[in-house]
């Protein structure tokens, strides 16, 4: 026979409010006046707040799609990030970044710019609210310091809440990481071989113009085109069901539809092409695969014996990153 739970105490017990209760010891009394140990009342709040993944933690903001690819698949690039109300006295620009040196998870600049790491681990499940910690943390932080890593409380704002929600997002990709430094060209010393270093592990990439999501990939033997998508993961196989059985996901000649990776909840399309094609070469393809993608979408009627066999084997060729 199962064990009966012991009769919790009525909410009406507590007698503070849940943003006064202090963090105490696990197996301490709770402070709300429960009776319960902390690790069994405000406690566990707390640790599922700070624990809960945000299956899209970037969804909301303008440029969505860029936001992922960023965070998952460009190694150096920047955006401007205008927050809600300008930037605060002393602070020239907001910018976000790839990465940044020593993995810092923010830096202030001699002149009060603020640079904000993207790829960074964080210490919840909810990026969007650990990266708004950190820009709230680099606001405040003196000219010329890195910021370090810290804990987001379970109540603090999330990027949706501090950045223009009007502003597009318009990533820059780079061929380095320059933008580290100010006056880069002149570096020398350990900054030059640093700068060298990363360079050097850096996969050329490049953003297609007009495409939200799409980066194009030098690889050694074949070059990638990767595309964050915006579609419900459901509907996107289905289309790209539908076009792979028509013969018709190819992005042209040596290219190939390979499989698909899912990242912060989006569904990510990854394409082999040929080491000769560029990024120019796949631009004009890339637009005219969203036509014909955009049309398959727009298609409701069920899935035939062949474009079922090929969802199979898109959906056995998927990865997780996140």
């Amino acid at each position: 026979m199962a064990k009966k739970r012991r009769p919790q105490p009525r909410a009406a017990a507590v007698q503070i409010k849940d943003a006064e209760v202090p963090v105490v010891g696990a197996r301490e009394p709770c402070p709300c006046g429960s009776g319960r140990r902390y690790k069994a009342c405000h406690g566990r709040q707390a640790a599922h707040a700070a624990t809960e993944l945000v299956r899209r933690p970037f969804e909301g903001l303008p440029g969505e799609c860029d936001w992922v690819a960023l965070r998952e698949l460009v190694p150096a690039a920047t955006a401007e990030l205008p927050l809600k109300g300008g930037l605060p006295e002393g602070v020239p620009s907001v910018t976000l970044a790839t990465v940044l040196p020593m993995a810092w998870p923010a830096l202030r600049r001699d002149n009060g710019a603020v640079l904000l790491g993207l790829q960074n681990d964080t210490s919840s499940g909810d990026i969007s609210r650990d990266l708004a910690d950190t820009l709230q943390r680099a606001l405040v932080t003196e000219p010329g310091h890195p910021v370090a890593a810290g804990r987001a409380p379970a109540d603090g704002p999330r990027l949706q809440d501090l950045l223009d929600p009007d502003a597009p997002f318009e990533p820059t990709v780079h061929t380095g990481f320059e933008f580290w430094v100010e006056n880069a060209e002149n570096a020398s010393g350990e900054v030059a071989a640093s700068l060298e270093r990363a360079n050097a592990a850096a996969i050329p990439t490049a953003r297609i113009p007009g495409l939200e999501g799409a980066y194009w990939c030098e690889a050694p033997e074949k070059n990638h085109l990767r595309w964050v998508t915006p579609h419900p993961e459901e509907q996107l196989l289905d289309a790209l069901a539908r076009l792979h059985a028509a013969g018709t996901s190819s992005l042209g000649e040596g290219t190939r539809l390979v499989g698909s990776f899912r990242a912060h909840g989006l569904v990510v399309p990854v394409w082999d092409l040929p080491s000769s094609m560029s990024a120019d070469d796949v631009a004009g393809p890339a637009a005219a695969f969203g036509e014909r993608l955009a049309k398959a979408l727009a298609t409701d009627t069920p899935l035939t014996a062949e474009e079922r066999r090929a969802r199979g084997g898109l959906t056995n060729r998927q990865v997780t990153l996140s």
